[in-house]
């Protein structure tokens, strides 16, 4: 989700706009009794096992037609606060996979849009309000104003909007056990793309993902004096430090794995 100044001021105008004239709506939550957190995170499993490709994609027609598991997550995610997970790390992985099965759920509920671009990213990350931990909000407000504020820069490369340029969804759920090494392998693999990271010697030059650009302040001074020396921490081919940064755009199209190519 961009955070840009500019544009996060664009998205909250016309999200006041939008609210003016009723266009918020809230996602049914579903009826399925939310199961208790070793059902939930099994039915997650096989979301992801099921429907999503080796590249991140969702099958999202077949998970329409076949959404119990899908349900019984979400439902989950409706019920459970943030505070039952005693650890810090639970905690996390618990946003990070509420986060990631609600951007699905989203489009879907969305009637599987073919982008999020223009408007329907003000639609999609604000003005569809979710129920999580009892609390409604959107998925904008749950990045921001939760999952940030934990001051782990690794999960803008764990977190998934369904975008094609976001961080590959995997395949498995992330979970306070494995989460630090989870965190570390995701990132690695997010810069280990070329779709993410290209070195242009004729040109000193380096083209990264947007998200780079989109959170640098997540990043950078608490992280690392500058975003070559972040990259360089966990990319394979190091950015010599006086090359040029450039940002590759985002695109939005939606991680269909049955669109057209």
């Amino acid at each position: 989700m961009n955070s840009n100044p500019a544009y996060s001021r664009l998205l909250a105008i016309l999200a006041l706009l939008m609210v003016a004239v009723g266009c918020t709506t809230i996602a049914p939550v579903p009826t399925s009794e939310a199961p208790d957190p070793a059902t939930a995170i099994n039915a997650y499993a096989r979301v992801l096992q099921r429907f999503v490709n080796d590249n991140g994609e969702v099958d999202f027609s077949a998970l329409r037609d076949d959404r119990i598991d899908l349900d019984r997550y979400v439902a989950f995610v409706a019920k459970t606060p943030a505070a039952s997970f005693t650890n810090a790390d639970d905690r996390l992985a618990h946003h990070i996979n509420s986060y990631n099965v609600l951007s699905m759920y989203n489009v879907i509920d969305s009637g599987i849009p073919a982008t999020h671009a223009g408007l329907n990213k003000v639609r999609f990350f604000a003005l569809k309000q979710f129920v999580i931990g009892g609390e409604t909000m959107s998925l904008y407000r749950y990045e921001t104003d939760v999952i940030r504020k934990l001051n782990e820069p690794r999960v803008h490369f764990a977190l998934n909007c369904s975008a094609v340029s976001c961080p590959v969804l995997p395949r498995i759920p992330f979970t306070g056990e494995n989460l630090e090494a989870q965190l570390q392998d995701e990132t690695i693999k997010f810069f280990a793309r070329p779709e993410n990271l290209m070195l242009d010697p004729a040109m000193r030059s380096a083209s990264i993902n947007e998200i780079l650009r989109f959170y640098t302040k997540d990043f950078v001074p608490h992280h690392a004096p500058n975003l070559i020396d972040y990259i360089n921490r966990y990319a394979a081919k190091k950015i010599p430090v006086d090359y040029e940064l450039r940002f590759l755009d985002y695109d939005w199209t939606v991680a269909n794995s049955r669109r057209s190519r």
